[in-house]
């Protein structure tokens, strides 16, 4: 692990952020996003070099474009074609096995893109035992018919699938509940049936993402907070991994890693990024 330097971003052509804990931090349900110090000037400065880059949370609150109206309010403008959730993710997963009926638990921001796609959409807790699949999104509003019906589903056959099984994320409060991570627990608790993360860290996220960026995967820095997902995702698609500060992980946190996880480079914040890449 070293230190971040304009040399060590020569061979980089594409970014992949996080959000949460690296661009900016919300309240304790992801609303009201403040930007982190450098986040505004970073992003503004991508857009007018024309770097591709991904802003990716594994958050499903909002659907893509919702998501982009949130950032601006925080001076944030990442562009529309640059944002990722992990709904995204599951449409190209679910398209790929062939599955046409889902469940899903959550708000609009997980069934939206999923229903514009064109899959035939059930949002519990109404019952869909003959779905092909249920994925568990951020669902604050969460009930006991809920858990009903996903075990219902998986029960009868469906596959299980979840954005997140992160058990916290970073807040303006500090760490603030994974709900998806939770739920995902108690369904898996039920049935049995472990779950196919769509979001960060899996290969179809950085998959889907890479795509977007079209650029080959060791000419991508992935940064983020979240040693488990950003650095995570990182080695294991072989990019580059840029951990802060500002969010989940401190130095310490990250220089206790096995010298083979830790990240290529840890820097306090975005800022830093900031100052070498102008």
């Amino acid at each position: 692990m070293t230190q971040l330097s304009a040399n060590d971003l020569k061979s980089v052509e594409g970014f992949i952020f996080d959000i949460d804990g690296t661009l900016a931090l919300a309240d304790r349900m992801l609303s009201g996003y403040q930007p982190l110090p450098g986040a505004v000037e970073l992003i503004e400065l991508l857009n007018q070099r024309k770097v591709p880059y991904v802003a990716f949370t594994n958050g499903s609150t909002k659907t893509p474009i919702q998501l982009v109206q949130a950032l601006g309010k925080a001076g944030i403008a990442v562009q529309p074609d640059r944002t990722l959730t992990p709904p995204a993710v599951a449409v190209s997963i679910f398209r790929n096995k062939g599955y046409k009926r889902l469940l899903v638990l959550g708000v609009e921001g997980v069934w939206r893109p999923l229903a514009e796609a064109g899959f035939d959409i059930i949002v519990s807790p109404e019952r869909a035992d003959d779905a092909d699949a249920v994925l568990v999104g951020w669902h604050p509003e969460f009930r006991l018919d809920d858990l009903d019906a996903a075990c219902r589903a998986v029960w009868a056959g469906a596959g299980l699938y979840t954005v997140s099984t992160a058990p916290y994320l970073a807040s303006r409060e500090g760490r603030t509940l994974g709900i998806s991570g939770a739920l995902t627990a108690a369904i898996t608790s039920v049935t049995g049936k472990s779950a196919v993360i769509v979001g960060k860290p899996a290969a179809e996220a950085f998959a889907v993402a890479r795509e977007i960026l079209g650029v080959p995967a060791d000419r991508i820095a992935i940064v983020g907070d979240d040693l488990s997902l950003e650095n995570a995702m990182a080695h294991q698609g072989g990019a580059v991994s840029v951990a802060v500060h500002t969010g989940l992980a401190s130095a310490e946190d990250i220089a206790a890693l096995p010298r083979a996880q830790q990240p290529h480079h840890s820097i306090q914040g975005v800022s830093v990024l900031l100052e070498v890449l102008q």
